[in-house]
């Protein structure tokens, strides 16, 4: 069995709106539904639990049954972190899922995952028991020697970009979130499962990624997200593979 957490818990001020950033609309549907499609429409997802900022509950459900979302089997109370919102999606999954099921963790705000890169996700996971969706870092990066200047820098063929999906085993999942919270260990405000596993010592299995599957964390990732939509509303355009015939 496969599982999709689907974090939705945050409040979103760092887009200066009067609702959460998962709850605005585009094209007349809220984002959190466009990345809830993205799972629904994918054969190897066979249930969808979502954690969601309290309040919104209802209204997340009410979304579902308009967009005929029917693999939302559960909604989950957030945390104060996203961190603590993961921990809870875990915790609610005890009496569900079996030691070697698969949970695929992602961001709500992440609209855009697409087919290939969750179904790569899986099948690296199934292979290493993880699996963490990944990018090259195509940046320079400098370590600070002090506020204006560096001696040294990063190669950045050393680096990859990690984000969500991410793929675990459950009974490695429940295992970490346990042992974190009970030793404090990865539970900082700006951690995540990924970062979690490693301070726990795990090693982790790069997976595909897409540089469409942006995080909409600023109204300008807000306005790139809706040129992707309209990009793809506008089928007369050649693809790539209808190019090369």
């Amino acid at each position: 069995m496969v599982t999709a957490v689907i974090i939705a818990g945050g409040n979103g001020h760092r887009m200066n709106q009067d609702i959460p950033k998962q709850f605005l609309n585009v094209y007349d549907r809220p984002v959190i539904i466009y990345t809830l499609e993205g799972f629904q429409r994918n054969p190897e997802i066979d249930a969808i639990e979502v954690v969601c900022l309290d309040g919104w509950h209802d209204v997340l459900k009410a979304y579902a049954r308009q967009f005929n979302i029917s693999k939302l089997e559960r909604v989950v109370s957030g945390g104060a972190t996203a961190q603590e919102s993961i921990r809870n999606g875990i915790f609610a999954l005890r009496d569900v899922c079996q030691p070697d099921d698969i949970v695929v963790i992602h961001d709500g705000i992440r609209p855009m995952v697409e087919d290939f890169v969750l179904s790569d996700v899986l099948v690296k996971c199934r292979e290493y028991g993880n699996a963490v969706t990944s990018l090259p870092y195509n940046e320079q990066i400098f370590v600070v020697d002090d506020e204006a200047s560096t001696t040294r820098y990063i190669p950045r063929d050393t680096l990859r970009r990690v984000s969500t999906p991410q793929a675990y085993r459950y009974s490695k999942l429940l295992w970490a979130y346990e042992k974190a919270y009970s030793e404090n260990i990865g539970t900082l405000s700006s951690a995540y499962t990924n970062t979690l596993m490693v301070d726990l010592g795990e090693r982790l299995y790069f997976a595909v990624g897409s540089e469409k599957n942006i995080k909409l964390t600023t109204r300008d990732d807000l306005e790139l997200f809706k040129a992707y939509v309209k990009m793809e509303k506008d089928t007369w355009l050649k693809t790539g593979a209808e190019h090369r015939q």
